[in-house]
């Protein structure tokens, strides 16, 4: 197991740095294969209002009339040991990991992520645990009643839940229960947890719902199709010829081998989410990444754009870590691959 565990963060090292070369292309090398000159790519990165002596100090900065290799070189420092730069006469040192300076407020990017962070770990994380719960326990529930009622409801209602937007339900919700039952806080309403807990929690009731809504249903579709099809197989009927109870049968073998695919999926949704639910954020108007990268690429904040990128395929990376290794847990045939 610890072999397995080791040969997967070793894995994800790897990754991380694929996921940063990526990024950096994206930003400098991309716009040079579309023909940007480095004066039009500078441009871009000086504001809405660029003037030739900032152009000039940012193609100094970000070295941009270097090779793109030594770029790339520059940019790794920034995130493994910190990069210093020049702001007229003095240099700022940005600290380790360095993601540059915002244009907007001239500071480094990595705090405003970790200020705006906690407000969609919150939204991810309680959403989460709801579509997680909620969308297993349907589709176990629906496999197991197969063509009943409550099977045909269930699905119905994880077929609205796919189809509909999370804006059309957000907006739908916040004017039932904000603004004409009035009990939950309106949009923009959004508190720290260690401002004020119980708000926090009221706050939050109404974006978690609507976020689960749109999760749990899909995830109620994939457990009852994997369960139908767990269900089926050979070592379950002999699990029930030897006497086992029905709960263990079910929750030991069948929902056992039907949580891979779920797990894999999880994994992705959640590593996005993390990354900013921009739609309910903005939906909601909760502070968080999301609301953070609308901002930043309608103000062409473009170092913002670049960390909120960068962080978000960190997070996704670092889930899929976490699910390799519950795939072992749960099935210890994965640790022989």
């Amino acid at each position: 197991m610890l072999a397995y565990i080791i040969r997967r963060l070793i894995g994800a090292v790897l990754m991380l740095l694929l996921v940063s070369l990526v990024t950096f292309g994206i930003f400098f090398w991309m716009p040079k294969l579309a023909g940007q000159t480095t004066d039009q790519i500078a441009a871009s990165y000086v504001g809405k209002a660029p003037t030739a002596e900032a152009i000039a100090a940012t193609k100094e900065r970000l070295h941009l009339d270097q090779p793109v290799v030594l770029q790339y070189g520059h940019y790794l420092k920034g995130i493994v040991a910190g990069q210093d730069f020049k702001a007229g006469p003095e240099v700022d040192h940005c600290p380790a990991p360095c993601l540059g300076y915002s244009f907007r407020t001239s500071q480094p990017v990595l705090p405003q992520l970790i200020d705006r962070a906690p407000a969609t770990l919150s939204l991810a994380a309680g959403a989460a645990l709801l579509w997680l719960v909620s969308g297993v326990t349907i589709g176990v529930l629906s496999a197991l009643r197969r063509g009943s009622f409550l099977d045909r409801a269930a699905m119905v209602i994880a077929l609205g839940g796919v189809s509909l937007p999370i804006y059309f339900t957000g907006l739908l919700s916040l004017a039932i229960f904000s603004y004409n039952l009035k009990i939950f806080p309106g949009g923009g309403s959004y508190r720290p947890f260690s401002e004020d807990p119980l708000h926090w929690f009221e706050s939050l009731v109404l974006p978690w719902v609507t976020l689960a809504f749109l999760y749990a249903a899909m995830y109620a579709r994939l457990t009852r199709a994997g369960m139908l099809e767990t269900l089926g197989e050979d070592y379950i009927r002999t699990a029930r010829a030897k006497g086992l109870p029905e709960k263990t049968v079910i929750t030991k073998h069948a929902l056992r081998s039907s949580l891979t695919p779920i797990l894999t999926v999880f994994g992705l949704d959640l590593g996005l989410l993390l990354g900013g639910a921009v739609l309910t954020e903005n939906t909601f108007s909760i502070p968080g990444l999301g609301q953070l990268a609308i901002a930043a690429i309608n103000g062409g904040d473009l170092p913002v754009v670049l960390g909120v990128t960068l962080l978000a395929a960190t997070f996704v990376v670092l889930l899929n870590l976490v699910v390799d290794v519950l795939y072992a847990a749960i099935d210890p045939r994965v640790r022989l691959g």
